[in-house]
This record gives structure tokens, C-alpha cells and sequence, in this order.
């Protein structure tokens, strides 16, 4: 019996063996504070490739120091830490899965205390050994510093710094690219109003708050060249009044889609504090309603836990593929598990981990 959610998925040249992905999710366990990734991030991340997902992307990866989210995340600013992903990218793909990762600066989220420890979330001062943060206005998030408000010279680095980071990421042989444009960070910030106060080309309109977003679109794109997928995370609203609403998220995916963006990741928040309605599923209707009035594919984030619940999105044209995030790290044989219950061939199961399936090695 034919499920969509083990049905094959191609974006351009790259062949996605089904349609579970896992999301990026941030770790916070770079201990030496020099964005190089470590043997927990061959582990974590390679865990879930044997457990059977099509794709795999990599935390929120800092395209700059100062784009760091807190000291203690991945970086892709130079090459010790590009050559450092290799050997996790090619354990990645010899377990079937593609291997992506998304490129990130946090703008005025950035230098936090990370997760985990007394304090989580408060600003780190540069006395502390934090460092300055930049936005497209002097507008804090609540509870950190404002951050200094990006210059044309600033806006051009950010764009830069992106481009460079896509090179190295396709060098270490990433076969997808994210642009991180959700959760309060900074291509997030400029997005909205309620963070984006500019009176230039930046500011006001939608198109001038989609600028940034758009320049970095298509700095990522030239150094993906034309085969590899390049795809985007946007935050479909802010929850909040004078934020960003479906109806803009609409007209921005139309404009990634112009722009060669193969896949819109359709979260929600994180710009301000807000009250949002958690539950299963509850940003799915909004990757459904992008696919349907923008014209792109795209993918569903947020309490996707059972598999029945994932084919359903799927089945129904809510989504092309599903992003299950939390439920494989609880069980990171969350695809071989969905296909066994769904009754169609599972993603190979290693011969030493049969047994668990109850499946006995020929």
C-alpha cells in the first residue's frame, strides 16, 4: 500500500528518499566556543540519518561570530569549522539521508545565555563575553539590549557573510541549504514592523523589509549553483497585533518563489513575546495555506507526533513534506517506526538494530 509520506521527493537535482525531515535544532554544546562541531553532532545528528529520515538539517549554524545565537553554537565562518562537517555530512549521506544545514545570524537575539543553565535566555554584556548585536532598528527584544542598528555597510557584510558560509557548506557537501528566516532573528527582524523601524530602502514596505531576505536569497543560490535546493524557514505570523500576518508571508513566499526558493519551512513566532495556541499541528494550516496561494512547495512544522497524523498532512495537500522535530528526538526511529505502522516498506533498519523491530536478521 502506496503512503504518501514514503513517497520520493526531488527539488532539482536532489532526491529525497521520503518526506520525514528533521528541522534544525539548536544543541548549545559547542563547549570551546569556536562554532566547531564536535563528536556530539556526529552522534545526534547521525542517529537520526540511521533512523530513516530523507533529509537531515543541522542546527542553526552562525554565517558570523556575532550571528552566534549564544557562544555555544555552530558557526560556518571559516574553514576548521567547514572541515569539521565533512565527516558528519558524509556519515549523513551513507545512511541515505541528505544532509542540509541552515544559515543563520540571530541580529538581536544574539549573545544569550544558552539553554540549560541558571539564567537561560538573559543578554550576555561583552563584559562578560558576550559581544555587540545589530538589528534593523535599536529595538530590543524584551529582556535583552537593544542592538545597534545596521548601516548599509552592516547590511552588505550580513549578505556577504551569507554567501561565504553557502560556499562553505557546499564545499563540505551539503546537498541542501536552509536560509533561516523565522523565530525573531535577524532576516525575521527586518521582516517585521514590529522590530523594523527603518525609513530606507529597508523599511516600511513589504518589498523594502523583504530586501534583506531577498539579497541573501540570492547570494545563497549563486554559490548553490543551480542543482543543489536552496529552501527557506519563515515565521508565517507574529501572533501579535502590528506583526507580521499570514497575507505577508503570502506575498514574500511568491517572491522566493521567483527567485528560485524550492521549499518555504513554515513555522510561527518568535519575533515577540506572544500568545500562541500550541497544539497538534497548529502551524500546519498555515503551510497550507502558503502552498496554496503562493505556488510553493513547502514544508509543516510543529507537534507532529504519530505517523498517522503526518500521512494525514501529507495526503491531504497540507504540505510536501513534514519537518518532525521533537518526536525524533524522542525516538529517532521515529521514519522505520511510521512505515511499520502505515504497513509499507520501512526505511533500511541496520542489520545489529532488526531485532528491536521485531524483524529477525536473515
Amino acid at each position: 500500500m502506496s503512503q504518501k509520506l514514503f513517497e520520493p521527493i526531488t527539488l532539482r537535482g536532489t532526491e529525497f528518499r521520503n518526506r520525514i525531515w528533521v528541522p534544525p535544532m539548536c544543541q548549545y554544546v559547542v563547549e570551546k566556543q569556536d562554532g566547531v562541531a564536535t563528536d556530539w553532532h556526529m552522534a545526534h545528528l547521525g542517529g537520526m540519518a540511521q533512523g530513516g529520515a530523507g533529509a537531515i538539517i543541522v542546527e542553526a549554524t552562525a554565517v558570523s561570530p556575532e550571528g552566534r545565537i549564544s557562544a555555544q553554537d555552530l558557526g560556518l565562518w571559516n574553514d576548521e569549522q567547514r572541515d569539521a562537517l565533512v565527516p558528519i555530512v558524509a556519515f549523513l549521506r551513507s545512511q541515505g539521508a541528505v544532509a542540509g544545514i541552515q544559515l543563520a545570524h540571530a541580529g538581536r537575539k544574539a549573545s544569550s545565555l544558552r539553554e540549560g543553565v541558571p539564567g537561560a535566555g538573559r543578554d550576555v554584556p561583552p563584559a562578560e563575553g558576550g559581544w555587540e548585536t545589530v538589528g534593523p532598528s535599536p529595538v530590543a527584544f524584551p529582556g535583552l539590549r537593544a542592538p545597534r542598528e545596521l548601516d548599509q555597510a552592516g547590511i552588505d557584510a550580513v549578505v556577504a557573510s551569507f554567501a561565504s558560509a553557502a560556499r562553505r557548506a557546499v564545499e563540505a557537501g551539503f546537498g541542501l541549504l536552509e536560509v533561516h528566516g523565522a523565530h525573531g532573528y535577524l532576516i525575521h527582524e527586518f521582516l517585521s514592523p514590529l522590530s523594523n523601524r527603518r525609513t530606507d530602502s529597508y523599511g516600511g514596505s513589504p518589498e523594502n523589509r523583504a530586501r534583506l531576505l531577498l539579497e541573501v536569497v540570492d547570494a545563497v543560490r549563486a554559490e548553490a549553483g543551480e542543482s543543489l535546493p536552496v529552501i527557506v524557514r519563515l515565521s508565517a505570523t507574529d501572533w501579535a497585533e502590528g506583526g507580521i500576518t499570514l497575507d505577508d508571508t503570502v506575498q514574500v513566499a511568491q517572491w522566493l518563489r521567483e527567485r528560485g526558493v524550492d521549499l518555504v519551512d513554515v513555522s510561527t513566532g518568535g519575533n515577540v513575546r506572544a500568545s500562541i495556541p500550541v497544539g497538534p499541528g497548529y502551524q500546519t494550516p498555515f503551510a497550507a495555506a502558503i502552498r496554496e496561494r503562493a505556488g510553493i512547495p513547502t514544508g509543516a512544522v510543529g507537534e507532529i507526533t504519530e505517523p498517522a497524523q503526518a500521512e494525514h498532512i501529507l495526503a491531504t495537500g497540507q504540505a510536501d513534506v513534514v519537518l518532525v522535530g521533537r518526536e525524533i528526538l524522542r525516538d529517532p526511529r521515529f521514519p522505520q517506526r511510521a512505515a511499520l505502522a502505515l504497513g509499507v516498506d520501512a526505511p533500511p533498519i541496520p542489520v545489529p538494530y532488526l531485532r528491536a523491530f521485531g524483524i529477525r536478521p536473515a
